[in-house]
């Protein structure tokens, strides 16, 4: 019988030069809120040790990835992450799980 993989999800992105970091810090707790409350997981989030303007958010016990994804991106829309990013910076997620 082969078992649901358990994921973890890690996005990292670089932050608009002129944004105050406590209005963006702000936006994404409040996402990481709402996210926690459609989906039952808290997420993380961390700031490059060398370099303030990369941040990385860690969602890890993502069971259900397509439910996960979908609340994600509407949750994401919802709190206008996009307007967060420095100019031809996208938000990378990259997906792993356990090796067995």
């Amino acid at each position: 019988m082969t078992s649901t993989p358990v994921l973890g999800l890690y996005i990292y992105y670089r932050l608009r030069a002129d944004l105050d970091a406590d209005i963006a810090h702000a936006s994404v707790r409040a996402m990481q809120t709402a996210l926690e409350q459609a989906t039952g997981i808290a997420g993380r989030l961390l700031q490059r040790a060398d370099d303030a303007s990369t941040w990385m958010e860690i969602y890890e016990g993502v069971t259900e990835h397509a439910a996960f994804m979908h609340a994600l991106e509407r949750e994401t829309a919802a709190h206008q992450l996009a307007d967060l990013l420095a100019s031809g910076s996208v938000r990378h997620l990259e997906c792993f799980m356990e090796k067995r």
